[in-house]
Formats: structure tokens, C-alpha cells, sequence
């Protein structure tokens, strides 16, 4: 599989690496691609949720944290530098086998750093019975996205209140709960993140695909369609 490298390190908002993963899946050559990322406190939404019901809107403006909508299902995610994000391209346009395919690889990795992960059926990777990692798909014609997030750690604070659960969400299982059902890499391993991230590399990837600037320009023309307000629907006031 080859890791994609972006030889421009800034750190980018999150609406480019969904178009770095997407131009992937639309314009390079049929193979696996594998890479990953980090961005400032951000709130992403998945493709049929309505942001308002979804994102507290007022707390990420008092905190800087940007909102963005994917392409893929799934739920509201609050992601940050102390958790780092991931995403495979695929050729293969099999939902569960790419799922199973993707998921196989993330226990991989953790179970050769010594972690006793499993996985459960709504495809999240967990740690002693509680979440580390959760998944979304979405294909493409010809090919599949799967992206992850892995927490290694992140703000608590800003992921309880930057994201609104349900009011069922609440009566079930109140705020508390969520502390209770999440847990973080860096509990279980001695690696630091940037060691993590390195181990991870050098254990999926065996080739890479260096980025052009061509190439990078073209990511930075699909982002614009992440920003677009039609496609995020946002209704925030100013």
C-alpha cells in the first residue's frame, strides 16, 4: 500500500483532507492509498445529519472550532492535534470487505504495540470495551473511502460540548457516559503520538506517492466544494 505524502507540512483545515482523499480516489492510478492527518480543534458532520441538531453552534464560535460536513455517513466527530485522522482509498467497491479490510488493519497495529483491541459491528475499533476508534465509508465510481479516527488523546471538554446529543442521547445515557465509553491510545502505549503515527507508516505501507503541485492544486480546487455553504447547509449567524 503506498502512503501519500504531502510535502508541505503546514497544517491545513479539515475541509482539504477530504479532498486530498477524494482527489486521490478520483485521479490517481488504481492501487491502495493509505495516509494521515491532524488539524486544529474542528467539528465534522456526517452527510445526512443537519448541523443544527448535530452542533453547538455557539460554543464552537466562543472556541474557534471550525465546522464541516463529509461525504460519508455516520456521526458528528470532534477531532483535534492530540487525535490524528486517517484515511484509505481502495480500488475494491465491496462495503463490508473493505470495512472488514480496513478494520483488520487498524487491530493490526495495535495488537503488534501490544493493545488487546477488538472490534464491534458497527465497525469501531475498542479498548477494554470502550471506543478508541470509530469509521465512515463512502464510495466512489471504481473506488472505495474509508476514514478513521484514532484517539491517541484530544480536548475533553471541547468534545462534550463542541458536538449536541440527542435529548434520548442524554436520558439514556447522560454526559458522564460519553467519559465512560471512550478511552485514549495513550493509556495503553509508551509511544507519543509522532511515534505512533511512525509506526503505523512503516507497518501498512510499503511504497508511497509524493504529491505534485499539480496535484496539490487540484486538491485545493475539489476543497472549495466542501466550503461551498449549499453543501455544507450551515445556518450560523454571524
Amino acid at each position: 500500500m503506498k502512503y501519500v505524502v504531502l510535502k508541505d507540512e503546514n497544517l491545513r483545515q479539515l475541509s482539504f483532507y477530504l479532498a486530498m482523499e477524494e482527489y486521490i480516489a478520483r485521479h490517481l492510478e488504481a492501487d491502495d492509498y493509505f495516509f494521515m492527518w491532524q488539524v486544529e480543534p474542528s467539528v465534522i458532520f456526517g452527510r445526512n445529519q443537519v448541523a443544527e441538531n448535530e452542533v453547538n453552534f455557539d460554543y464552537c464560535r466562543e472556541h474557534g472550532i471550525r465546522v464541516f460536513r463529509r461525504k460519508s455517513g455516520g456521526g458528528c466527530v470532534y477531532a483535534d492535534q492530540d487525535n490524528v485522522m486517517m484515511s484509505f482509498v481502495t480500488p475494491n467497491e465491496d462495503v463490508a470487505l473493505t470495512f472488514n479490510r480496513f478494520i483488520g488493519m487498524l487491530l493490526l497495529v495495535l495488537r503488534k504495540l501490544g493493545v488487546k483491541a477488538t472490534s464491534t459491528t458497527h465497525n469501531d475499533v475498542m479498548i477494554g470495551g470502550r471506543k478508541v476508534s470509530g469509521t465512515a465509508f463512502y464510495h466512489l465510481p471504481g473506488r472505495s473511502i474509508v476514514h478513521a479516527t484514532m484517539l491517541y488523546d484530544t480536548n475533553m471538554d471541547h468534545m462534550l460540548h463542541a458536538i449536541t446529543p440527542s435529548h434520548e442521547k442524554l436520558q439514556a445515557k447522560g454526559i458522564e457516559s460519553v467519559r465512560q465509553r471512550i478511552t485514549f491510545l495513550k493509556d495503553y502505549i509508551p509511544q507519543s503520538l509522532e511515534e505512533f503515527k511512525t509506526f503505523v507508516r512503516s507497518t501498512l505501507c510499503n511504497d508511497e506517492w509524493v504529491l505534485t503541485e499539480d496535484e496539490i492544486k487540484g486538491i485545493e480546487a475539489l476543497e472549495q466544494t466542501y466550503l461551498d455553504k449549499d453543501f455544507v447547509k450551515l445556518i450560523i449567524k454571524s
